[in-house]
């Protein structure tokens, strides 16, 4: 199968401005993510989907292949749309530009089978368990209810399940690396949000609320989206220690 990687980098940013191209121990931090892209096996291509002049400019000087894509998206899944009517593949593997340390394996929990070629509406994830009582609470935290088979029953940012009966389960969250082919990317962009998701502004659930099976793949991840300026002296402490 064609996979092709995609790196969404949307530069304006209203907690950390220009996050894209903000600087980590001597490197943008999109230097960082697509370092760890070209680890990952089975991909056939990785390009950034920039949208301003600034991240244009820092690819080209470190010759990281991207694509100029819309200013005015809004939304990532928008901005993998735009680049999958410019690149045709059989999917796209959504790599979040804001984790510098996120494992190549991760992202390779979400590559497709041969046989997901025939899947009408593509969409895959993964998860990973949650490990202190301070992440379960964090509404950042997207919480996920699956089956035995993966497919995703439930969403939220609330904790669930709720815990009336046993305590004896883990909480899940989401991790943010997705698969989709061209199909589910037009479904989201031409579908309008549901009741479901107007209220927890979880894009997933527009899937989810149409019947449309979202499978998502356990994984082992500590990767941290760098969201805050806490986030990003934390990445800077961790990228330091591992040069030393």
């Amino acid at each position: 199968m064609n996979i092709i990687g995609i790196i969404p980098a949307r530069y304006q940013s209203s907690r950390l401005p220009g996050k894209p191209i903000i600087d980590i121990c001597g490197k943008p931090m999109i230097w960082w993510v697509y370092q760890q892209a070209k680890k990952v096996i089975g991909l056939s291509e990785i390009l950034v989907a920039a949208d301003d002049e600034k991240v244009y400019k820092v690819c080209e000087k470190l010759s990281i292949p991207y694509i100029k894509t819309s200013s005015d998206h809004p939304s990532h899944v928008h901005r993998l749309l735009e680049v999958a009517e410019k690149k045709q593949a059989d999917a796209y593997v959504c790599i979040c530009g804001d984790e510098p340390l996120i494992e190549p394996k991760v992202v390779q929990a979400v590559i497709p089978r041969d046989e997901d070629a025939l899947v009408p509406i593509l969409v895959r994830g993964v998860y990973r368990e949650l490990t202190s009582p301070t992440e379960v609470l964090d509404s950042g935290n997207i919480k996920i209810i699956v089956d035995e088979t993966g497919r995703a029953l439930a969403l939220s940012r609330t904790p669930i399940p709720n815990p009336y009966k046993t305590i004896d389960f883990s909480y899940l969250k989401t991790v943010g690396i997705e698969c989709f082919n061209k199909a589910a990317l037009e479904f989201y962009v031409n579908t309008a949000k549901g009741s479901w998701e107007s209220v927890e502004d979880i894009m997933m659930l527009r899937f989810v609320e149409h019947h449309i099976p979202v499978y998502f793949t356990k994984v082992i991840s500590d990767s941290l989206s760098v969201d805050t300026q806490r986030d990003l002296d934390h990445i800077r402490r961790r990228i330091s220690d591992k040069k030393l």
